[in-house]
């Protein structure tokens, strides 16, 4: 479904806030590069340490603010930066464990479905042990009640952190389970654009460990997911929209280090 002229407003105004907001307690870290500030100009060399800064958080300062922003469209709730629980019980830890091992042997193939079943079987079973889990990206509950925990990463992460990408989503719905044994639970790894486009993302690299259809969605599939079909589309409009609204003070901000 479209979003509405509104709609659209409302998210180009969260991108523009957002940048702004960076632009506000963004501080450069003092260097002098003579040879660089020569050739470039200090102003270019301000604007590359800033488009790194903000690519290093994009995550937070962006993505994780428009896309609460796109779901509370279409989603009963949307929250940023929640806790799945405090507690996961004892039984459920050694069934992540042994999901796990599995997997990591390849003894077993990743099927998300069925792993939460076997963890709602035991989610508050044996000793209760309070737990620390990673703080959930965004939360989403549907008008049906199922719960949505994504964790949105970054367009390349490394192959080897997705073992522990696994672990943390089976804790989250190990904690959120020992709080609700009956409840929906979906938790899933975000990856808000494709670096290979035209090419398809190289999902290949998660195979192993990660569910492909359960426990990742990807550019399109994430922000359709969130806004409806459609969503990823309008949402790149949005963002060229807000950077031409944004370019003036944009070009005043970096013009001043050439002072």
């Amino acid at each position: 479904m479209p979003l509405t002229n509104h709609q659209n407003s409302q998210i180009q105004q969260v991108i523009i806030n957002s940048l702004r907001n960076k632009f506000q307690n963004y501080n450069p870290e003092p260097a002098s590069m003579p040879f660089h500030f020569r050739l470039l100009g200090k102003d270019r060399i301000a604007l590359y340490s800033f488009i790194h800064s903000l690519s290093t958080n994009f995550g937070t300062s962006i993505f994780e603010p428009v896309a609460k922003s796109l779901a509370e469209l279409n989603f009963a709730n949307a929250e940023l930066q929640q806790k799945a629980g405090l507690q996961i019980s004892s039984e459920a830890q050694q069934v992540i464990q042994n999901i796990m091992d599995n997997l990591t042997t390849a003894l077993t193939t990743p099927n998300k479905l069925q792993e939460i079943e076997t963890i709602r079987a035991v989610c508050q079973k044996g000793e209760m042990k309070a737990v620390k889990p990673t703080k959930i990206d965004l939360k989403l509950t549907a008008q049906d009640g199922t719960i949505y925990l994504f964790d949105i990463k970054t367009a390349k992460p490394n192959v080897g952190d997705f073992k522990e990408f696994k672990r943390t989503l089976l804790e989250w719905a190990a904690a959120t389970l020992a709080t609700n044994p009956t409840v929906k639970v979906q938790t899933l790894i975000a990856i808000p654009y494709n670096p290979y486009e035209p090419q398809p993302y190289n999902r290949w690299t998660m195979r192993g460990m990660l569910d492909l259809e359960n426990e990742l969605k990807v550019a399109e599939e994430f922000w359709d997911f969130l806004g409806g079909k459609g969503a990823y589309n309008e949402l790149l409009d949005c963002f060229e929209k807000a950077g031409i609204e944004l370019r003036p003070e944009i070009d005043e901000y970096f013009a001043k280090f050439n002072n």
